[in-house]
């Protein structure tokens, strides 16, 4: 064989191995660009997942203008960034108002009969770096305004009745106006978590850790707790908000300061939970908060939620302000509370 053909042949060795390198390289780019079309089709679903796990009411529309007025708040300028920093206030309620399985075996009940556990008016500051978290005691007795239902007709007017049997009348809309109605201040939004909602949250960010004061000994929430600090799971953070029996006197009062401790204890732990860097966790703490959650029509998307949930970024646990509604014995029934006045009053005038 000749150096020309040894060399021919050598060429045509490394010919052999360029002609495989743009088959390489368009193998790679194939395989890449299908990953990518993959991960942009997962991603897709998975904000259509989310953004149908949100159950919305169109609150607004129900109520009409016979409400108070919206606070004034400052348009940005320009140049300033898309996200609200104008003061708003949220009625937040925690039910059991969604049937299945899940619910059932946390305590829930059907969605027929339900009340509102948990009634907290959360109100944040202009600028969004602080705010005021003021819990309803549910037993407190409150004339219930007359609601509009959604298959027509309206609820009558009913004097000396617990708050949270609003919702179990006429659902969130009677719950907002009620909520108005004891208030004087505009609930711009409303969010509400179910008891299997509350649970996922809390498995997903991995537990909270809470601190109680004294032991709880309750038979009916399940919750035995030595005095001191716990990292508690979705089921025993549950009965932590829900307990009432083992501490105190076994009122309301107790318990809302329990779920008080709670709210505090979750803004820390999403806070340190490292959601952005960990996707996957992001998700399962996105899903989980969705899946039991019913807002308002202005909140009732996955974009929505998110641009409210950017805006509080700078809001920490520290600059979070907790505290009940005044109230006082009721005078018609020793197991009730009523406002006491003019410090309710007051309360809620600072927030309008």
């Amino acid at each position: 064989m000749t150096r020309r053909e040894e060399q021919g042949d050598g060429d045509g060795g490394h010919g052999g191995r360029r002609g495989r390198r743009p088959v390489l390289w368009k193998a790679a780019g194939l395989t890449l660009a299908g990953a990518l079309v993959l991960g942009l089709a997962a991603a897709g679903w998975a904000y259509r997942h989310l953004d149908d796990n949100i159950t919305g009411v169109d609150i607004d529309d129900a109520l009409g203008d016979d409400r108070p007025a919206r606070a004034v708040t400052t348009p940005s300028a320009p140049d300033a960034t898309p996200l609200p920093t104008g003061a708003v206030t949220l009625l937040v309620l925690g039910s059991d108002s969604r049937s299945g399985k899940a619910n059932k075996a946390l305590g829930g009940g059907d969605s027929g009969g339900a009340r509102s556990d948990t009634a907290m008016v959360v109100h944040i500051d202009a600028g969004r770096t602080s705010a005021t978290v003021v819990s309803i005691p549910r037993d407190t007795l409150v004339t219930r305004p007359s609601c509009p239902l959604p298959s027509g007709g309206s609820t009558p007017v009913a004097h000396g009745v617990m708050f949270n049997t609003a919702y179990e009348v006429g659902g969130p809309v009677c719950a907002v106006k009620t909520a108005e109605s004891l208030t004087g201040v505009r609930m711009d939004h409303y969010v509400e978590v179910d008891f299997s909602g509350f649970a996922r949250l809390v498995d997903a960010l991995g537990g909270v850790t809470v601190t109680t004061d004294q032991d709880i000994d309750d038979d009916d929430s399940h919750l035995h707790l030595a005095a001191g600090t716990h990292h508690l799971d979705g089921t025993t953070a549950l009965a932590l908000a829900r307990t009432r029996h083992g501490i105190g006197d076994g009122s309301d009062l107790g318990r809302i300061g329990l779920q008080q401790k709670l709210v505090k204890a979750l803004l820390d732990q999403i806070a340190h939970a490292g959601l952005l860097t960990d996707p996957a966790r992001l998700y399962r703490v996105a899903d989980a908060l969705t899946a039991g959650l019913t807002t308002d029509t202005g909140l009732d998307s996955l974009g929505e939620l998110t641009r409210l949930g950017r805006s509080l970024e700078g809001l920490g646990s520290d600059a979070v302000t907790t505290v009940t509604m005044p109230v006082v014995t009721a005078p018609s029934d020793p197991n009730r509370v009523v406002a006491k006045e003019p410090q309710a009053r007051r309360l809620w005038q600072s927030l309008r």
